[in-house]
């Protein structure tokens, strides 16, 4: 009789372990104290339906308030309320049909401690960002280059559109060279799972080693080291007073998530009667004289054919996204974050989930990719001054004028509306941000032509690149190996421009991480970049300092970042001919200094600043 009790319960445990590995949760764990306490967890089961399943739970501080069945019955969402007397701890969430019961747990965790001082710190215009993209930074693990079972494990270090291993503990293997350059804040492209074959596009065979086709929210990629090597990676920046922004995605997702493939209902991803791709123009959406049809196929049209558009105005969709956020915070301690596709999504989705990060990490920070060819455009997707239909409350944005407009300040001649010229006016219409110091300023990034390219690898406007990078209003980003001098045109695929960088995987020919392995120039461009860097770092003035800027004229264009504890001057010489800029010209901010230190040279002057044909300087003022 024993021996039978002893079959059957080992049966019904094997029954009850077959049953929970066919149950997923999203999300997968939440935690006590959260102002977003009232949590909506989907359920699914990847073999069977729910059609005669009741749901319950059963734990003390958790109420179930209402279950949502789906179109796909393997699907249902539990409505749940976590009292703020809730304690940490694993909540039964039973499953019962008329035949079987099983019982899933789902874990309520503590709270981070430390909010704005170990984690969640917010980037800020104090901070310089090194956006990086793990797979090409450096491989810390070749054990994880090939990981079975994914749907693409090919590894081709030559092909520029392929996997090429790098990973997170790459990263974090080189966290000094980062910190010794003066980097305060680390972006990554996006680090979630992107289980995907290979996609046929423009560019041929591509691999989604960008990180840009989610398969699964809640996983992080096993080929960069999966989830613990993320939070080590974390840990470790942290400790050296570095920052993490993570790259979210709301608009899109690989057409190999459930979400697509094996959606809870149609309307979870925005559809059409045939293939629609997105016309990519922001114009379309603030347009006072615009029509619905081109705003609709701007949000809802796809960017390709296998990133399925997803529909945030769907209600279930907004509360996956939103948690995940919210979620993501709280379990891996990063501190800020940068939204893909910010112009792609619902407007009102996309304040709720900015007001919901706030309300829970008050110093979190958040900047939007608006590609935006006008300064209208730009600061219509933040909080701004203007009179628009509809009221964006994101802190910044990715600053495309700016950078266009710094592009041409240093590559075309001075003109009445070009050239530097381009860059005053641009600057003047600051007035339609509220905050233009929270935008993330640029060169250059992993979707644009390589800096040192676009100036035909002169040394000079490099120089006037970093000058204007690291002294203008807002947070400076730089893309991996710039600083090295590294250079490309998107020809004959995006790959060129993300190329490895140099010295980071086992075998590279040159380590350019070291002064030995750098040439001249290289060694130039790294310490030019060094140098403004740490200054910058202990300079208030060029942190959160007021800016004041002069009418460029023949091509001279001067302006002053300043503050109670200091005047920094910074010059820009575009034309062909030298030019002596005398301090007492500048009197508004020069009065009552009595000369002038180079910041990179360290030369020491007084009253006039000689500058020949393309060059600039960033001088500090002294009495």
């Amino acid at each position: 009789m024993y021996q039978i009790v002893k079959i059957i319960g080992c049966l019904l445990l094997a029954f009850n372990l077959q049953a929970q590995s066919n149950i997923e949760l999203y999300p997968t764990s939440w935690f006590v104290g959260m102002k977003w306490n009232k949590v909506q967890l989907i359920v699914r089961n990847t073999t069977t339906d729910f059609s005669n399943a009741k749901l319950s739970v059963n734990y003390a501080g958790v109420q179930l308030i209402k279950v949502h069945a789906f179109e796909n019955k393997k699907y249902v969402a539990l409505d749940l309320v976590i009292s703020p007397a809730a304690k940490p701890g694993k909540v039964k969430i039973k499953i019962a049909d008329s035949d079987s019961a099983v019982s899933i747990a789902w874990e309520l965790k503590p709270r981070r401690t430390g909010m704005g001082k170990t984690f969640a710190k917010g980037v800020t215009a104090k901070d310089f960002i090194y956006l990086l993209m793990p797979d090409r930074f450096s491989n810390g693990n070749r054990l994880n280059d090939v990981v079975p079972g994914y749907k693409d494990n090919l590894v081709n270090r030559k092909d520029p559109i392929k996997r090429h291993g790098g990973d997170l503990e790459g990263v974090a293997n080189n966290l000094d060279y980062l910190q010794d350059l003066g980097v305060t804040a680390i972006w990554m492209t996006p680090v979630l799972e992107n289980d995907m074959p290979l996609q046929s596009e423009q560019a041929g065979m591509m691999a989604g080693y960008h990180g840009y086709w989610f398969t699964n929210h809640y996983a992080i990629d096993k080929r960069l080291g999966g989830e613990n090597a993320y939070k080590k990676l974390i840990d470790a920046a942290h400790a050296k007073g570095i920052k993490i922004i993570q790259d979210a995605v709301y608009n899109h997702v690989g057409n190999e998530h459930w979400m697509y493939k094996d959606a809870p209902a149609k309307d979870w991803i925005n559809q059409w009667p045939a293939y629609t791709n997105t016309n990519h123009r922001d114009e379309a959406i603030f347009d006072l004289m615009g029509n619905a049809s081109d705003k609709k196929v701007m949000l809802d049209g796809w960017f390709v054919p296998h990133l399925p558009d997803i529909n945030q105005r769907n209600p279930f969709v907004a509360n996956f996204l939103i948690q995940h956020a919210l979620w993501t915070v709280e379990e891996f301690g990063i501190d800020g974050w940068r939204v893909d596709t910010y112009k792609y999504c619902d407007e009102q989705f996309l304040n709720n989930v900015n007001t919901a990060l706030e309300k829970d990490f008050p110093t979190i920070s958040i900047f939007g990719e608006a590609v935006a060819n006008t300064v209208a455009g730009s600061a219509y997707f933040t909080k701004n001054n203007m009179k628009a239909a509809f009221t964006h409350n994101a802190p910044g944005t990715t600053d495309f004028p700016l950078s266009y407009a710094m592009m041409d300040a240093i590559n075309k001649p001075f003109g009445w509306t070009e050239g530097v010229n381009k860059l005053y006016m641009t600057l003047s219409q600051d007035l339609l941000y509220q905050a233009p110091e929270k935008n993330c300023i640029f060169l250059d990034n992993h979707d644009m032509e390589r800096f040192v390219s676009m100036i035909g690898s002169d040394m000079n406007k490099y120089k006037m690149g970093m000058n204007l990078l690291f002294t203008l209003r807002g947070i400076p980003q730089l893309y991996y190996g710039t600083e090295l001098w590294m250079k490309n045109f998107k020809d004959p695929n995006d790959g060129m421009v993300r190329l490895d960088f140099p010295g980071g995987f086992p075998n590279d020919e040159k380590d350019k991480r070291m002064v030995s392995g750098r040439d001249q120039t290289e060694n130039t461009a790294f310490n030019y970049v060094k140098t403004l860097a740490n200054f910058r770092k202990n300079n208030t003035a060029l942190q959160t300092g007021k800016m004041m800027q002069w009418l460029p004229s023949d091509g001279l264009y001067v302006y002053f970042r300043y503050d109670q504890g200091s005047t920094v001057m910074i010059l820009m010489n575009t034309s062909n001919k030298t030019k002596s800029v005398l301090l007492a010209n500048y009197g508004e901010r020069t009065n009552g200094f009595k000369g002038f230190k180079d910041v990179v040279t360290g030369v020491i002057g007084a009253n006039q600043i000689d500058l020949v044909p393309m060059e600039s300087k960033v001088v500090l003022l002294t009495k």
